[in-house]
């Protein structure tokens, strides 16, 4: 029996169906939503609190907000304090806490980096005089769309316009190099992405049939001989990470694909969804029978809606083929996968924080060690892999490990994705082998459109590098010795007539926005950071000694005492943009 003070609130009809839509009767408690006390069901707490964020976004869907009634209702059948529901809808961009008043629908406006120098801002303004609801917000990851925008309404989500959302699937590139064909994208513009059948004729599940073949073990030494290496920033070599969860033993496992992508500039995750979404379908099934795990998760953003429902096919359709369930492709395992959609929270792409959104908890990070590979999702062994990874596995376990590093280089084999933007001929994702240099890859993509006068690497977590750095190789070891990052493979261009100081306070706002302000380093230094950097906008640009001492001194505070990732780069655009003289000028 558990008090959950649950108030006087009451929900909707409309609010209970949305909400018994997704949670199974099984998962609810026996509740009186109007009482006290509630008498709990059999489920335990962990596997009824996990649906938390999909009936935050049922009844986001119906109401067009979270209400104290509805969130009663949701509380009680899972037997969660509302108090800490209300934390949780609170963490996200998507969910509104309070009443919209009206059946208008939210119009979300990006407001970074390529969107920025693309007219954002006049963009929101005209939205706003023709009468639009506007929310100013981060990366929507349509970064080669500028300006982006992305409509929020009751039973409505979709990027615009509004009109047929399959029809503005956005391609890849299709540029090879002369040396090697494409190989994570050689099906993205080809296959039919909502059939199965398509996709087994143009190569789909060879890799997983072989990986049955060679058994467990065998792949994953593919993995570790072939050197891959995680594609989602941190580049953790993949076979490390499940190995570490293939020796765990008695307890359930997890894989994730971790497709939350929020990094502004970062868009190639749904690109690959959106048009090849079985692969990734086929990559975390690979994931979960070399690791022994019988449970994948899909943790994708809530601003992906074409994705979404891609993915939600492709998963319907591989379990009516016995590409999933209880005996996959005759191997014997069980592995089945379900998705997770996010609600906009850029600190969810850190793998412990995602874990805890999925968990139904605030999206925090947790401290490390323990580790994932040992306590991940549920406090049980989990591998968490970017999708452009799971892609990578693909192709080593279906052509084998020397056939991977026949492209790149030593210590970075392989081919990469790289998501070009801004001011460049033309906008879109690009795979090159490794080691390609910066200025071979923007001539790919159609060459600079102006006077480049810097190139962001890696995103807003990332740092600035002038055009000297053209001859750049674009591998792990020659961008960390030029003092830069490959980070999630962004490349944003800026000309010689982009107002820097604007740009880089945008980009101070945008984790001033993001801390989950659960550490005092991170939290403090985010906040100080940009609040230097609008004194130094409101004095025309100068930036005084003190204060870029003060700026260094907090980049030191956050990159040695945050517990996670975000406060370790926060600073790393803002102190790039000053060496390079890019702002902060004296007068």
């Amino acid at each position: 029996m558990a008090d959950l003070k649950l108030s006087v609130d009451t929900s909707t009809d409309a609010e209970r169906d949305a909400i018994d839509s997704v949670i199974a009767p099984d998962d609810h408690a026996v509740v009186h939503e109007t009482e006290r006390t509630v008498r709990g069901g059999t489920a335990r707490r962990r596997d009824r609190r996990h649906l938390l964020l999909p009936g935050l976004h049922a009844l986001q869907a119906t109401a067009g907000w979270i209400s104290p009634g509805g969130l009663n209702y949701l509380c009680a059948a899972l037997q969660v304090p509302p108090a800490e529901g209300f934390g949780v809808a609170s963490f996200y961009e998507l969910f509104r806490t309070t009443d919209p008043g009206h059946e208008q629908s939210v119009h979300h406006v990006c407001m970074d980096t390529s969107c920025h120098i693309a007219g954002a801002e006049e963009f929101a303004q005209g939205l706003e005089a023709a009468g639009e609801q506007v929310h100013r917000g981060p990366c929507l990851g349509q970064c080669e769309k500028a300006p982006a925008r992305f409509v929020q309404g009751r039973n409505e989500l979709d990027h615009v316009p509004a009109d047929r959302p399959d029809e503005r699937i956005s391609l890849p590139q299709r540029v090879t190099d002369p040396d090697v064909d494409l190989r994570l994208l050689q099906r993205v513009g080809v296959v039919d992405p909502t059939s199965l059948g398509s996709y087994r004729e143009h190569g789909g599940y060879l890799a997983l049939a072989r990986a049955v073949d060679i058994g467990n073990e065998a792949v994953i030494a593919e993995i570790r001989a072939a050197g891959l290496s995680g594609r989602g920033g941190a580049a953790f070599p993949t076979a490390i990470k499940w190995q570490g969860v293939a020796d765990e033993h008695g307890r359930p496992k997890h894989v994730i694909a971790n497709a939350d992508e929020s990094e502004p500039g970062t868009f190639k995750d749904r690109i690959v969804m959106e048009n090849d979404p079985f692969s990734l379908i086929e990559g975390l099934t690979l994931a979960g029978l070399a690791t022994g795990a019988e449970n994948g998760w899909i943790y994708i953003r809530g601003e992906y809606p074409l994705s979404t429902r891609r993915l939600e096919n492709a998963i319907e359709q591989c379990r009516t083929a016995g590409l999933l369930g209880d005996d996959v492709l005759g191997s014997g395992q069980r592995f089945d996968v379900e998705l997770r959609r996010g609600a906009g929270a850029y600190i969810c792409g850190e793998e412990t924080a995602l874990m805890e959104s999925m968990a139904g908890f605030r999206g925090e990070p947790r401290n490390k060690p323990p580790f994932p590979s040992t306590h991940g999702l549920f406090g049980e062994p989990t591998a968490v892999n970017n999708p452009e990874t799971l892609l990578n596995a693909l192709f080593i376990v279906e052509h084998g490990a020397d056939t991977y590093r026949l492209a790149g280089t030593e210590k970075s084999p392989g081919t990469r994705l790289f998501c070009l933007s801004g001011h460049v001929g033309v906008p879109g994702i690009y795979e090159v082998p490794m080691g390609t240099t910066l200025g071979d890859v923007i001539d790919l993509a159609g060459g600079p459109t102006g006077t480049t006068a810097a190139i962001l690497m890696g995103g807003a977590a990332g740092s600035f590098v002038g055009p000297d750095q053209l001859d750049m190789a674009l591998t792990q070891e020659d961008t960390r010795e030029r003092g830069t990052t490959l980070g999630s493979g962004v490349i944003t261009l800026f000309d010689d007539a982009v107002d820097f100081t604007s740009l880089v306070l945008r980009i101070a706002e945008f984790f001033k926005g993001e801390s989950c302000g659960q550490c005092v380093p991170c939290r403090v230094g985010v906040v100080r950071q940009h609040e230097v950097l609008v004194e130094m906008s409101a004095t025309g640009g100068a930036l005084s000694d003190d204060r870029n001492t003060l700026i260094d001194d907090m980049a030191m505070a956050m990159a040695d005492a945050s517990i996670c990732g975000l406060g370790h780069t926060a600073s790393g655009a803002v102190q790039s943009a000053i060496r390079l003289g890019l702002i902060g000028a004296r007068s």
